[in-house]
């Protein structure tokens, strides 16, 4: 997040009406090929619907947008599952929304990171109920109640739905949409989540988890 120079420069509607602008560079070689066959920038929301749980396969992609796209290229299964991390650098760097490059990574580069308070408005994904399913949901849950769907995390656990048997962060990361939206599909009473530890790439799935139950974050 970046301020410009010229706010006439960049679209008033690809900045939200900010005199600040995010640039992301994708590396998937489907969406570079895009670019490059575009020739330009390309501004474009995010694939869910307002507040939705994002789609990170190409059937929930098409399931949310429905006939809204016309169009749809696939390019398999995301490999990370979570949005891109968002730093505003004004004055002091902030950390507006953790992502799939943890807060360590970054301050490793850059130094300490400040919060976001200051700067929150200025990121996507910072609504308090955000990514949100249609059940309700509760987390660090060691033991589902009667008809909850159960996001489990580690070993030894039964359920349809285990974000990583193996305690495995990243595949948490790949897992966590595309299961919260297969658990929501079962209409259960409402989804429990299990304990997932918080530190690295489980900063940015906790950040997801608390904006998907609605807490203020």
């Amino acid at each position: 997040m970046l301020p410009i120079a010229d706010p006439a420069a960049v679209c008033d509607l690809a900045r939200a009406g900010l005199d600040t602008v995010a640039v992301r560079v994708p590396g998937h070689p489907v969406a570079q090929g895009l670019l490059r066959a575009f020739g330009a920038p390309v501004v474009a929301p995010s694939a869910n619907r307002s507040g939705r749980p994002s789609p990170t396969t190409f059937a929930d992609a098409v399931e949310e947008t429905g006939s809204s796209a016309a169009q749809a290229l696939d390019g398999g299964p995301c490999a990370v599952g979570l949005e891109s991390t968002v730093v505003a650098l004004l004055d002091a760097p902030r950390l507006l929304r953790p992502g799939a490059v943890t807060r360590a990574q970054i301050e490793a580069v850059i130094g300490p990171l400040a919060e976001a308070e200051a700067d929150a408005r200025r990121s996507p994904g910072r609504m308090a109920r955000h990514y949100a399913p249609q059940a309700p949901l509760r987390l660090d849950v060691e033991t589902p109640r009667p008809n909850e769907a159960y996001l489990a995390f580690g070993p030894g656990v039964e359920s349809p739905w285990n974000l990583s048997p193996a305690g495995d962060l990243r595949e948490a990361a790949a897992n966590l949409f595309v299961m919260l939206r297969a658990a929501d599909r079962t209409a259960p009473a409402g989804i429990a989540v299990a304990p997932i530890p918080r530190e690295g790439l489980g900063e940015a799935i906790d950040d997801r988890l608390r904006r998907a139950a609605g807490y203020v974050g």
